[in-house]
């Protein structure tokens, strides 16, 4: 859950949004940063321990298995998007890529990706101790279904799409406007 939070943050936060240093100092929008992270958190867990119906020790468990894990994934995370930066950095066009600088970068992805999938495999048979079966098959679709939206923002964002609130008119709710005659 922690994960799925934290790769919502980082997408908020990596957005590139103009700024004049004048009239918002970096100190202030890292607090803010901060503070929109802590509530996020707060709600996700409200939301989580409400929706399972965890006790106040489940809930607990919980949230530190997922602050465990969160800085092991944050850092196999950075380091993926070094190796990706440097890959892409070798597969510029017009420049020649050099063949076993771009095979030890995939075998570098490659070992990303199994270190990742065995945090969450790790996380999810410690979870698993505390949460029935029910409530830990709910969770894990919880947590998908907000990695499917992070996908959507991403994409979204990767597309240049304005972002707007629930419920306000996007590039794609228009309504449609009859054929002319």
């Amino acid at each position: 859950m922690r994960r799925l939070l934290w790769m919502l943050l980082s997408v908020a936060a990596a957005a590139p949004t103009p700024r004049l240093d004048a009239q918002n100092p970096p100190d202030t929008s890292r607090a803010a940063e901060a503070q929109l992270r802590h509530e996020f958190q707060r709600r996700w867990s409200e939301r989580v321990r409400q929706e399972l119906g965890l006790s106040d020790d489940q809930a607990g468990k919980l949230q530190a298995t997922e602050g465990k894990y969160l800085q092991q994934r944050r850092d196999v995370m950075q380091h993926q998007r070094a190796v990706n930066e440097a890959l892409r950095g070798q597969l510029q066009p017009g420049v020649a890529a050099s063949d076993d600088s771009v095979r030890k970068l995939m075998d570098q992805r490659e070992r990303n990706r199994q270190a990742l999938a065995q945090l969450e495999r790790n996380e999810d048979r410690e979870i698993a101790g505390y949460l029935s079966p029910v409530q830990h098959a709910r969770y894990q679709l919880m947590r998908q279904r907000l990695q499917d939206q992070i996908g959507r923002i991403r994409g979204r964002r990767a597309r240049g799409e304005k972002m707007g609130w629930p419920g306000m008119r996007g590039p794609r709710e228009r309504p449609r406007q009859p054929p002319p005659p």
